[in-house]
């Protein structure tokens, strides 16, 4: 895919969507684990469910610190690599989350 000329501004608007896309996912994650522990089984499912979506929370927070620090810094080298490791960890997260998602079909179903 192809960048507009104005870079920096592009990678910019890039980091605030991704900023406020992991707060959100952090939240679901975070109401996931809640939850389990509306419903009250205890099933070894869940309880794997459950760690996986606090797992995921973690990591959509780190994202947030890490957009936060890319936003922050005045060097492009060192915001374009912070940019690339928020897109592996929030992939990953995505990830564990949709994995999660599918142990709590199943366990609550």
């Amino acid at each position: 895919m192809r960048q507009p000329n104005n870079s920096g501004n592009w990678l910019r608007e890039e980091l605030l969507q991704l900023l406020t896309l992991s707060g959100n996912m952090a939240g679901l994650s975070i109401t996931g684990v809640t939850l389990f522990y509306t419903v009250g089984r205890a099933t070894r499912l869940s309880t794997i469910a459950d760690d996986l979506l606090a797992v995921s929370s973690v990591m959509f927070l780190l994202c947030c610190y890490l957009i936060f620090w890319a936003l922050r810094t005045h060097n492009a080298w060192l915001s374009g690599k912070l940019e690339t490791i928020v897109d592996l960890a929030l992939a990953l997260s995505l990830t564990v989350m949709v994995f999660a998602g599918f142990l709590m079909a199943y366990t609550l179903w």
